[in-house]
């Protein structure tokens, strides 16, 4: 009688566990950092870029803060994962940096490492 009820508690406290895990990643979880860039053209790319994400609902990068704005289901992806697509598009976070070659495949006004400056006023969408 004791192997029954063990094994009912056992079930119960795994059923709580796998529970309280999904329960803590967020469907609609917002996250804000920044990534290097200069231009509406850096704009359109960042933001197709997360958007390509699995996961990524909404993005909008902000050309004079640098910050992108998400939200995303935490349950489909992370924000390394978003960060890495960044990069592999020549855009540089903290965390990650863009291959040289990747850095070099964006427009020449695009070019962040050499010159910060705001370039939003030179194109337009």
């Amino acid at each position: 009688m004791q192997i029954i009820d063990m094994r009912n508690v056992t079930l119960i406290l795994a059923f709580l566990f796998v529970s309280l895990v999904g329960y803590a990643q967020e469907k609609n979880k917002k996250m804000t950092f920044e990534v290097d860039g200069k231009c509406e053209m850096c704009k359109m790319r960042i933001e197709k870029a997360a958007l390509g994400v699995k996961g990524v609902k909404y993005a909008q990068w902000d050309i004079p803060t640098h910050q992108l704005s998400l939200v995303v289901d935490e349950r489909k992806t992370n924000a390394m994962e978003i960060k890495s697509a960044l990069a592999k598009v020549g855009h540089d976070t903290k965390e990650l940096k863009a291959t040289q070659e990747a850095y070099d495949n964006i427009h020449p006004c695009c070019k962040y490492r050499e010159d910060d400056s705001d370039d939003s006023k030179k194109h337009h969408r």
